[in-house]
């Protein structure tokens, strides 16, 4: 059982990652609740006596999507400077906090009791950088699975136009491209078609409700107002046609989708980003041994891969990684990323993982 301690050092360690992911506002937000909550609200009682894992449950970004939502409904001008960055002294910003959470406190309290299914469309540009590295090995055609899909903006992968370095792929008239700032050797120009694109949550989010919509935008942080546009332009491409996106323990789905036949020329991928931190161990081992155990039934004409994006602790960045079968199925990684895929780089300096592992430790923050 957590203590104060711990549920105030969950807000140091968000702002670490926030300070290593250029976002400020949310780093001294967070700096501001460590050192400043009260039990003085229903709020702040509730944080400092977190019952659970703070980080781990996404503690902060629980609060601050209820602060975000308040700023997006127009609820609170002071609150909306400290979101647009005017206000960086922590007295001031806790002063406001401590003001907003009495104040607000219905509309609070229920962001607590769910954790944030932030769901970044420029993640998929991280991801395809993994899915490159899958085409290579082993041909173009790819079929796509997903767990962990949220609202299932990274479904549209297909539907995306990249930049990746200067080298372009998805469709030309795509109503959004993502080019994040590249570092390293532009992405190799190697052929790759997605074939067909799934995906699963235990809690989906239907992104074409009106409520789910603004809850998504909630989500996002405030230093990257380009992020909220790209995220209601992916939203708008869902309303237009929809995704394949269904309700599923990870496991089972998984499980069920491995088991189904396989065409021929095409390889089978499973795909998700900062997620796996989230899984119950029970659920991440049945995967484990299900893609073990798919591998070796893997063959040069149906193959397998993983490919993956998830935060490594020390780097307080994501990890690009992919692996393959058949062949030795170990871990390489293809290179690092901003949390929100505001950048890449592709020059792989994260280092592969140690023989034997089947998935790096991820940090257990929220992004």
């Amino acid at each position: 059982m957590a203590d104060e301690k711990t549920n105030r050092g969950a807000f140091l360690i968000q702002q670490h990652y926030c300070d290593a992911n250029a976002a400020p506002i949310y780093g001294r937000m967070a700096g501001a609740v460590a050192a400043g909550l009260t039990r003085g609200t229903a709020v702040g009682a509730r944080v400092l006596d977190w019952p659970g894992e703070p980080t781990r449950d996404a503690l902060p970004l629980r609060l601050f999507g209820g602060l975000h939502a308040l700023v997006l409904a127009g609820a609170d001008d002071a609150l909306a400077a400290v979101y647009a960055g005017r206000v960086t002294d922590q007295a001031a910003i806790i002063a406001t906090l401590e003001r907003v959470l009495a104040e607000h406190e219905a509309a609070l309290l229920p962001w607590l009791d769910g954790p944030p299914q932030t769901n970044e469309p420029g993640r998929s540009a991280a991801l395809m950088l993994g899915l490159i590295e899958i085409a290579r090995r082993h041909g173009p055609k790819i079929e796509l699975l997903e767990i962990g899909s949220s609202a299932g903006l990274n479904l549209l992968i297909d539907r995306y136009r990249f930049d990746l370095g200067g080298t372009m792929y998805g469709p030309e008239d795509a109503p959004v491209t993502i080019t994040p700032a590249w570092k390293g050797p532009p992405a190799p120009a190697v052929p790759l078609e997605i074939v067909s694109v799934r995906g699963c949550d235990v809690n989906p989010l239907d992104a074409t409700d009106p409520t789910v919509a603004a809850r998504l935008a909630a989500y996002v942080w405030p230093e990257t107002r380009e992020r909220l546009t790209r995220v209601r332009a992916a939203i708008a491409m869902q309303v237009e046609r929809g995704v394949d996106l269904v309700q599923a323990d990870a496991a089972d789905w998984i499980e069920a989708r491995l088991a189904e036949p396989q065409a021929a020329g095409a390889t089978r991928v499973l795909m998700h980003s900062v997620v796996w931190q989230y899984l119950p161990e029970p659920v991440a081992e049945r995967i484990r041994v299900a893609m073990r155990a798919a591998g070796e039934r893997a063959t040069v004409e149906r193959p397998l891969g993983w490919v993956m994006m998830e935060p490594d602790r020390a780097l307080g960045h994501q990890v690009i990684r992919a692996r393959s079968w058949p062949g030795e199925g170990g871990w390489t990684s293809v290179g690092t990323s901003h949390a929100h895929g505001a950048w890449v780089d592709a020059s792989g300096a994260a280092g592969d993982a140690a023989p034997g592992v089947d998935l790096p430790e991820a940090a257990r923050v929220r992004v």
